[in-house]
């Protein structure tokens, strides 16, 4: 199989090698998406999702992290894209979406959908592209009024 990572980085779905806290804070503490997410709800979201870590393969630290919300036959939503401020500005995030495209490749989703405010280049480069027809798709929620289409997890 043909990784996109760079070198000295390695991905693994493993959810026992997750390193939980981090992540939590990752995206509690440093995203406009998940600010605020109680340990809790992190907990539950994790536990219900595809988990795909990347990790330096000299240290063993998780540098990046994603997951995805599937039922591995027509759809999948990809959310809580993020990787750590010093692991930024060599092509993991780029190289962490195409993983998980060629991950779910074989089970024939129709679609895999996200939302971004502004990492719309990083997604490009995988094949994401904005939607052709946004007017169909609607939201329920309890933050309907706030949710646009850019605001990610």
């Amino acid at each position: 199989m043909t990784t996109h990572l760079p070198a000295g980085y390695r991905l693994s779905t493993d959810p026992a090698r997750l390193d939980a806290d981090r992540v939590h804070r990752w995206l509690s503490e440093d995203t406009y998406w998940a600010g605020g997410r109680t340990v809790d709800s992190h907990r539950r979201a994790v536990e219900n999702s595809l988990n795909f870590g990347v990790y330096d393969e000299a240290s063993g630290e998780q540098v990046a992290y994603a997951r995805i919300l599937t039922d591995l036959a027509t759809f999948a939503w990809l959310c809580d894209v993020y990787v750590a401020r010093p692991a930024r500005g060599k092509g993991l995030g780029t190289a962490l979406v195409e993983e998980i495209r060629d991950h779910l490749a074989p089970y024939g989703l129709r679609r895999i959908m996200l939302a971004t405010r502004d990492a719309h280049g990083v997604y490009a480069k995988a094949g994401f592209a904005p939607l052709a027809n946004p007017d169909v798709f609607m939201v329920h929620g309890e933050n309907v009024v706030s949710f646009r289409a850019d605001d990610e997890g």
